[in-house]
């Protein structure tokens, strides 16, 4: 006779403790597990971001759903602490034609998704932003309803404080769902829950999803409100925002290599997008250089769904889980107490590597 959890989740970031958030208001008794607690991994250094502005239907039925959950977050989570959304927009440019066009199909997909985001001149996005230089700038996209949460990790640790969380490192989990603790200890559940990020293929080996390490580099606080939206310049490989607490952020987005190495070739790419594009913050010192891990599958899109006959994955977003979490955990606690399959899990799935129909995202940051 099983005297475990119902469902055992493996990964306490918040992909995996809102499904075990949904689980639990289905009424499934959860028991999470991590080696190293709430919001240990990618989720603990994530800046806040959350914007419904992508490439492809599923990400922007996921991101539009998690918008709606986010606007009652303080509610839904109990928290005794505002997160403090700031819905300051997201900004992307356009330097070319072809990237112009590209992006008026993917607000074409979004406006007709009921995202209200819109192509804008150079004018425009000029005046959304002031001090841009648009010389080199052909239009942009923006979505007024995309923002920041100033306290991020607020929310992951409300999400924490709704769930059993045990810490403990998993070793392995068998297909009939029982979970084999490094202390020796065995979990039997009905359904094993993998969302581990970049640990889920040491239990998954047979998953696609590899390591891809990302870079952000950090201001110390400024008072000056110095960049309001966030700017992203896709063709320049930069993203730069200033949080809440004043601090400005900038990314280098093709930043690769070690940065023992490369970490001047990056800031100086920084440099040369902040002279080109937002010369009022070229004296703007960045000191501090953060780094975070994504989790990559061939095509940049989460896998979801059944792996096994009693395990369930959520893994691989590509940086993006925060954004996509609470749509995700619904989705996924249908489909293990109610084996309700949303049409997400029939495009996310792990089959779609083997069968050649891959998802590929044009809009990863």
């Amino acid at each position: 006779m099983r005297t475990g959890p119902d469902v055992v989740v493996v990964g306490a970031g918040v992909v995996g403790l809102s499904i075990a958030l949904h689980l639990t208001q289905r009424g499934a008794s959860v028991t999470v597990l991590d080696r190293a607690g709430v919001g240990a991994g990618a989720s603990g250094v994530q800046p806040g971001g959350v914007r419904q502005q992508w490439g492809t239907r599923v990400n922007c039925l996921l991101a539009r759903e998690s918008m709606r959950f986010y606007a009652d977050a303080r509610e839904l989570l109990r928290m005794r602490i505002d997160p403090g959304f700031n819905a300051c927009g997201y900004l992307f440019l356009a330097h070319a034609d072809s990237a112009l066009d590209r992006m008026r199909e993917n607000v074409a997909l979004q406006n007709e998704l009921e995202i209200p985001s819109r192509i804008l001149a150079p004018t425009e996005a000029a005046e959304l932003v002031p001090g841009l230089d648009i010389a080199s700038v052909v239009g942009g996209a923006w979505c007024g309803e995309d923002g920041y949460f100033d306290r991020p990790q607020s929310l992951v640790e409300a999400f924490g404080a709704l769930a059993d969380v045990r810490i403990g490192e998993v070793l392995a989990v068998r297909d009939e769902g029982v979970v084999r603790m490094a202390s020796g200890a065995e979990l039997h559940a009905d359904a094993v829950v993998i969302a581990a990020g970049v640990d889920t293929p040491r239990l998954l080996p047979e998953l696609p999803i590899r390591p891809e390490a990302r870079y952000l580099f950090f201001s110390d606080p400024i008072r000056e409100r110095l960049l309001e939206p966030l700017v992203v310049s896709p063709e320049h490989r930069f993203a730069a925002k200033q949080l809440g607490d004043g601090r400005l952020l900038a990314s280098d987005l093709g930043a690769v290599g070690d940065p023992g190495v490369d970490l001047d070739r990056w800031r100086a790419n920084v440099r040369r997008a902040f002279e080109n594009l937002l010369p009022q913050l070229v004296f703007v010192p960045l000191p501090a250089l953060v780094e975070g891990m994504y989790d990559v599958t061939p095509d940049h899109q989460a896998i979801l769904g059944r792996v096994r006959d009693s395990v369930w994955v959520a893994a691989g977003f590509s940086g993006h889980g925060f954004m996509l979490a609470p749509a995700v955990g619904r989705i996924v606690a249908e489909s293990v107490l109610d084996g309700r399959d949303d049409p997400a899990l029939g495009v996310l799935d792990r089959a779609r590597f083997a069968a050649g129909r891959l998802v590929p995202e044009p809009q990863i940051v």
